[in-house]
């Protein structure tokens, strides 16, 4: 696998659905923390991902302490508003983790705090509390990501 793309107890199925159909296409993890603000069998999360999901290479987690414990040791960034380094000022590795927080808060303060020294964050205008869509930070993060390491297996 090229990249691991997480989401923290994403809410929107559409979104789920559009990233788990980008990481089948370029060769990416999902891997998914629970709660979800959705049913697996939503209708939306299938329109998104089309006939993707069953190619998708996707792991389940009932909490992020679970993720974490899993996967502690590995490099992992934390896409946020918060961030200071911009997502093009990281030299980014074939395996390295991309969490994305939920749609309407995030992450908590706690996770933030755990991994501070690789906040992310896509340059936008100031605004109040306003961001890009999940599904959109995700593909522009993935795509610089697989950029700098060659886009593997990609044609």
């Amino acid at each position: 696998m090229n990249l691991n793309i997480v989401l923290y107890q994403p809410e929107i199925p559409q979104n789920t659905g559009n990233i788990g159909r980008t990481c089948v296409l370029t060769n990416s993890s999902l891997h998914l923390i629970k709660p979800l603000g959705f049913l697996l069998t939503d209708k939306y999360l299938k329109r998104a991902g089309m006939d993707y999901w069953k190619d998708l290479d996707v792991h389940y987690y009932e909490s992020f302490e679970e993720f974490y414990e899993k996967h502690k040791g590995k490099r992992m960034f934390l896409s946020t508003t918060r961030g200071k380094k911009l997502y093009t000022d990281v030299q980014y590795n074939v395996g390295d983790f991309i969490i994305f927080g939920r749609e309407s808060s995030g992450v908590p303060d706690y996770i933030r705090d755990l991994l501070k020294e690789n906040l992310i964050r896509i340059p936008m205008v100031e605004t109040t509390d306003r961001s890009l869509n999940l599904s959109n930070s995700a593909a522009i993060i993935m795509f610089e990501a697989l950029r700098q390491i060659g886009f593997p297996n990609m044609k």
